[in-house]
């Protein structure tokens, strides 16, 4: 698979307020993300590397235990096995990669 159009992947409600369309490669996964304003992200961690990029909106970040809010063009690099929390201050759109690839994202 070498070139992907969003719009023929299906759209689900992974949490509630985040909307999400997944891509996988052979080593990484990409998550399309539209995050309702005030959509909460509980603390939590996994033994994936994150990069979070922020399209659109202003998303609050806590990565371990610092708070930054990021606006459009924010880069955020999450270790793994890092607690992480977030809440959407305004609608966001969002790109997260993740390496290795999230197999549980795969259902």
């Amino acid at each position: 698979m070498s070139f992907v159009d969003l719009g023929d992947i299906e759209q689900r409600e992974q949490f509630p307020g985040f909307h999400v369309r997944f891509v996988h490669s052979a080593n990484m996964t990409f998550a399309h993300w539209q995050i309702e304003a005030d959509a909460k992200l509980p603390e939590h961690s996994h033994p994936h590397e994150q990069v979070v990029n922020v399209l659109e909106g202003q998303f609050e970040l806590t990565i371990g235990g610092e708070t930054r809010v990021l606006g459009a063009g924010a880069v955020a690099i999450i270790p793994s096995n890092t607690l992480h929390s977030g809440r959407a201050v305004t609608n966001c759109r969002i790109v997260d990669v993740f390496f290795p690839i999230r197999e549980d994202y795969r259902k």
